[in-house]
């Protein structure tokens, strides 16, 4: 459907002026280039924070939302694009006036009656409604708006694009930004975001969450979980901990582990870098994976211990210190991989030594099947060499450097790039720089970069 509220009658111009302004400006890109997903995230503009206002109804599955983003604009700005998938856009405004607006697959372009300049700050708001939909990536995984509890539930997972089914946006990892996420379901149904809660208020037979994220964070770690919850509320050392666990599955162990795993990334990695944690223990057959949704990790089912380690871990690697594209998932699942190796080693396990060895000793084809920092395609973001060849890479770096400075290196790293982003160059540059009395270029070569299996373990 195209809707536009101001008339505009040749669709070139558009391209070179807004409809209703007085200055020139230009169209934002509808994508940032990511080598992987080129039609993720819009160019022109930035995000700081997103207040998404939703109501669902579980017996219908119907969505309805006000999204409304702060932004700022990094040119001057005729149109901008959002990423949307599937819904029904009812009207949209910029700054308060109403704005043209149009759709072109996951692309919602929107036309604002004047001309953005160029560092200025506009709030843009968006009111839709409908089903949201279950998407299946490249790899065959589900993610989106998943259905749980019999369907009278749902579960948002948004790696790497599910995010846009269920709200607009600046969906890549490289615009990070605060969030106010306020649902209101029916009375006796648990709705759990990210971050805090800050709100409930029940009447008249609905329920109104208000849930806040002050910290940055990138649009694929935003999540919502609706249905039959048992909400929980503690604390993680001097951290208070949100959990939910749906009914009928145990929570008791992932609870009771949360605070001494929490203990020992803090002293592995750094400060846990946000002001809340917890879980969310989904319907064991909501999904087949377990996700880093920030603050509190997604799991289906109740988690082993090195499952909990893994995505605690991505707090600081993914979450924290987030990729600027999806090319450097292995900066993400490299450390958190190898963050299980640690605990291992440092709790009556194998050594890291010894399960580097034994990956070494593999002729797996899969393993060695393309080097970590080089996926040959978005269906192989999520591979072996992603996750185990990345953490052979931490160990050759922790093997080089010995273990005190590979502890600081670490905790320098997530200190450096707390709630940033970095990539691979970043990364490499950033160990070069801690421990120039080393040579690097043969393990980048070999380890990061290199084809097939490396000749020396």
């Amino acid at each position: 459907m195209s809707r536009f509220v101001r008339l505009c009658l040749v669709p070139a111009l558009l391209a070179l002026a807004s409809c209703g302004g007085g200055g020139q400006g230009s169209p934002g890109a509808p994508g940032v280039g990511d080598p992987y997903f080129p039609k993720a995230g819009n160019g022109g503009y930035d995000v700081s924070h997103y207040a998404l206002d939703l109501r669902y109804a579980p017996e219908t599955r119907r969505l309805t939302g006000t999204a409304t983003l702060t932004a700022r604009a990094t040119q001057d700005l005729s149109s901008f694009h959002l990423d949307l998938a599937g819904l029904t856009v009812d009207d949209v405004t910029v700054e308060g006036e109403e704005a043209g607006w149009e759709r072109a697959g996951q692309e919602l372009i929107v036309r604002p009656a004047d001309v953005l300049d160029d560092g200025e700050t506009f709030a843009v708001r968006i009111r839709y409604s409908g089903t949201p939909r279950t998407i299946t990536d490249p790899d065959g995984s589900e993610e989106g708006w998943l259905r749980t509890h019999g369907g009278a539930g749902a579960l948002a997972l948004g790696e790497p694009n599910g995010s846009m089914t269920w709200f607009p946006g600046n969906h890549h990892p490289s615009d990070k930004a605060s969030y106010a996420v306020s649902v209101t379901v029916p009375r006796g149904v648990a709705a759990v975001s990210n971050g805090e809660l800050t709100g409930e208020r029940t009447g008249r037979g609905r329920t109104t969450y208000h849930w806040r994220t002050a910290e940055p964070m990138a649009s694929y770690l935003a999540t919502l979980a609706i249905g039959a919850y048992d909400v929980r509320r503690a604390t993680a050392g001097d951290v208070p901990a949100h959990s939910a666990v749906a009914r009928g599955e145990s929570g008791r162990q992932a609870m009771s582990e949360l605070p001494g795993v929490l203990a020992w990334a803090e002293d592995s990695f750094g400060p846990y870098p946000f002001s809340s944690t917890g879980v969310i223990i989904a319907p064991a057959d909501a999904t087949d994976y377990a996700l880093e949704t920030q603050n509190r990790p997604v799991f289906p089912g109740a988690p082993d211990t090195l499952l909990l380690v893994h995505e605690l871990a991505h707090q600081w690697f993914g979450n924290s210190v987030t990729p600027k594209s999806w090319q450097d998932m292995w900066l993400n699942e490299g450390f958190a991989t190898y963050a299980e190796w640690l605990w291992e080693e440092q709790h009556g396990g194998d050594s890291a030594e010894t399960t580097f060895r034994g990956l070494y000793a593999s002729d797996d084809a899969d393993l060695w099947a393309f080097p970590p920092a080089e996926p040959p395609g978005a269906e192989h973001i999520s591979d072996r060499p992603v996750y185990e060849r990345g953490a052979m890479v931490v160990h050759k770096i922790r093997q080089a450097v010995g273990d005190a400075a590979f502890g600081e290196l670490v905790r320098g790293w997530t200190a450096e790039h707390r709630h940033g982003n970095a990539d691979t160059e970043d990364f490499t540059a950033y160990v070069e720089q801690q421990a120039p009395e080393h040579d690097f270029g043969p393990l980048w070569a070999d380890w990061l970069y290199g084809e097939g299996k490396p000749e020396r373990p």
